[in-house]
């Protein structure tokens, strides 16, 4: 029985945090700055001809047996002078018990705002998919309905907003407009999970301080209906355009730590930790990121002499 309790009560608790807190279609990374068109649909580079991929690896609570584990794949391109088009993929998994996979098709229209501003309004549409394996919990029950698998396909809409710079972005967005519940069960069972709309609000500015020195303070605030607001900030130092290293904060949930180098004037490698301030201050979350641009059509040659900031 007591084993049964353990189980039921971690199981339950981690499904509640993850839709709580950050659902699939609006997940959670410390490297947040490099990776917005996850949440943002008109997140917009605005360089022509060049393929921006990039991905993100999010180890959380490292020392929990089956805590959440996420990839972030996520791709955009300019096909005209005013539209870019991109792809996110996101893949949450906790233990052996859940799985979900958010697919979206990102698209971003541009606009000049000014002679040196620009403002895109942006859209993804696309499916999540939600599996729970429950059959390899121990139950004194086998026929409880509260453990029976589930497998659930849900549409997903977002919209967004960015007006951004050379040196400096703001972003608003809803990456999904649609509620859903999840583990519900026919038979009159309340349903374990409701995911609500989340609004997310980020921005970011580069400080020119010398030739080789640059810094980047950026915040993302959310917010989500029946959960407290969350706010990040972050200062990161970027040195010779090459090397960048930063700290942040989570208001009441972590201190973040990050560093990232350019290898090549196309690949830079990141990574960034969490250490919790509540509770689990032993289970530090990990984050790997790679982000790599492509020339298409060999149209920027000297790219790397202006450097992607976000």
């Amino acid at each position: 029985m007591k084993k049964f309790i353990t189980k039921y009560l971690i199981f339950a608790g981690i499904i509640l945090f993850s839709i709580k807190g950050m659902s699939q279609q609006d997940p959670l990374f410390t490297q947040y700055m490099y990776n917005m068109s996850v949440i943002n649909p008109a997140y917009a580079t605005d360089d022509p001809g060049m393929l921006n991929l990039g991905g993100i690896y999010r180890m959380q609570w490292v020392d929990v047996e089956g805590a959440p584990r996420t990839l972030n794949f996520f791709a955009h391109t300019p096909v005209s002078e005013r539209v870019e088009l991109g792809l996110t993929v996101v893949h949450d998994e906790i233990g052996g018990w859940v799985k979900e996979n958010n697919i979206t098709a990102d698209f971003a229209y541009v606009i000049p705002a000014s002679e040196n501003t620009k403002l895109s309004f942006g859209a993804k549409a696309g499916l999540s998919t939600f599996d729970a394996n429950l059959s390899g919990l121990d139950l004194n029950d086998p026929n409880d309905p509260a453990f029976e698998n589930q497998s659930e396909i849900f549409p997903v809409f977002g919209v967004g907003a960015f007006w951004f710079g050379d040196n400096h972005y703001f972003g608003i967005s809803a990456p999904n407009l649609f509620t859903s519940k999840h583990i519900e069960n026919e038979r009159g069972l309340r349903d374990l999970g409701v995911e609500e709309v989340h609004y997310f609000l980020t921005g970011g500015y580069v400080f020119d301080l010398g030739e080789n020195l640059k810094l980047k303070p950026s915040t993302m605030v959310r917010a989500v209906k029946g959960a407290p607001l969350s706010v990040d900030l972050n200062a990161n130092v970027l040195l010779y355009d090459r090397l960048e290293a930063g700290i942040g904060y989570r208001f009441d949930e972590t201190v973040t730590g990050l560093v990232n180098f350019k290898v090549t004037p196309s690949l830079r490698i990141g990574y960034a930790y969490d250490y919790p301030t509540y509770d689990l201050s032993r289970d530090g979350s990990h984050e790997i990121m790679l982000l790599f641009d492509l020339d298409l059509f060999g149209l920027n040659k000297g790219y790397d002499k202006s450097p992607r900031f976000f």
